[in-house]
C-alpha cells in the first residue's frame, strides 16, 4: 500500500481570503483522516499565508494518523518543530514572492541548516524528510545529514506532457531506486491529481504521496470526503502499474 497524506494548506487559504474562521482547516483534517488518508500536511510558511501556529497546534492535539509538518529549515522554524513534536518534519524550500514551492530543496547549498534541523530532530525522535529535485546528488547528500526519507518534487512530471513527460517519469524513477539503495523512504508530491498520480504510483520505490491543492479543488465541486476516496482510488489504480 502506498501511503497517502492530504495536505490541507488550501483549506486555510480559503479561510484567510475573507478573515473568517471558517473553514477550519483542522476539521477538514478530520473529514480527510475518515475518508481514508494515512496522514495530514501542513506547510507553516513564514509569511504565515495559510496555515498558523495555532492550526498546527491543534492538529498535534487532535490527529488520529500522522502529522507532517511542512516548513523551511529556519531557526524559528526549528523551534517550533521542538515544541511541537509532530511526527514527520520536511524541509521544503522556501521564498516569500513565490505562488507555491517552485522546486526541491537544494540540500548541498543548505547543508549547514539541515544538518541542524537534522540534529533538532534526532533530538525529538521526529522522522526528518527532505523535498529534494529526484538528482542524484542532492539524494545523497540528503542520506548523508541523517534525513530518513526523500519527497521527490513531481513539478515538472505534472507539467510536462508526451514524451517530455515520459522522460521527466523516468528521472523519478532513477532518483526513486537511488533512494532507496541509500536506504531511505521515497515519498512524491507537487501538482499530482486524480488523473496523472497512477505513473507516480507506478513507480515501485514510492511508498508515500503528499497531495493537497487537487484534492481542494475537487472538494469545492464534490465535497471532501468523496475527493479523498476519489483520490485513494486513483492511487490504488496506479499499484496496478507496478512490475
Amino acid at each position: 500500500m502506498v501511503r497517502l497524506h492530504i495536505n490541507i494548506d488550501h483549506v486555510a487559504t480559503i479561510r484567510n481570503a475573507r478573515g473568517t474562521v471558517y473553514p477550519d482547516p483542522v476539521l477538514a483534517a478530520g473529514i480527510c483522516e475518515l475518508a481514508g488518508a494515512d496522514g495530514i500536511t501542513a506547510h507553516l510558511r513564514e509569511d504565515r499565508r495559510h496555515i498558523r501556529d495555532a492550526d498546527i497546534e491543534r492538529l498535534r492535539q487532535s490527529l488520529t494518523t500522522v502529522l507532517n509538518l511542512e516548513m523551511a529549515a529556519t531557526d524559528e522554524m526549528i523551534a517550533i518543530a521542538q515544541r511541537i513534536v509532530p511526527d514527520v518534519v520536511t524541509l521544503v524550500p522556501e521564498r516569500r514572492e513565490e505562488l507555491t514551492t517552485e522546486g526541491g530543496l537544494d540540500v548541498i547549498a543548505a547543508r549547514d541548516q539541515v544538518a541542524k534541523a537534522a540534529r533538532a530532530c534526532e533530538l525529538s525522535g521526529i522522522k526528518l524528510s527532505l523535498f529534494v529535485a529526484a538528482d542524484p546528488a542532492q539524494i545523497q547528500a540528503s542520506r548523508e545529514l541523517g534525513a530518513r526519507q526523500v519527497e521527490l518534487h513531481t513539478g515538472e512530471y505534472a507539467n510536462a506532457r508526451g514524451a517530455e513527460r515520459a522522460g521527466e517519469l523516468s528521472r523519478l524513477a532513477h532518483g526513486a531506486r537511488l533512494a532507496r539503495q541509500l536506504g531511505l523512504e521515497v515519498a512524491a508530491g507537487h501538482g499530482l491529481t486524480r488523473d496523472n498520480v497512477a505513473a507516480i504510483v507506478g513507480i515501485a520505490e514510492v511508498e508515500e504521496l503528499n497531495i493537497g491543492h487537487a484534492v481542494v479543488a475537487d472538494a469545492v465541486l464534490v465535497g471532501l470526503d468523496r475527493a479523498v476516496r476519489d483520490l485513494r482510488a486513483a492511487v490504488d489504480r496506479g499499484l496496478g502499474l507496478r512490475p
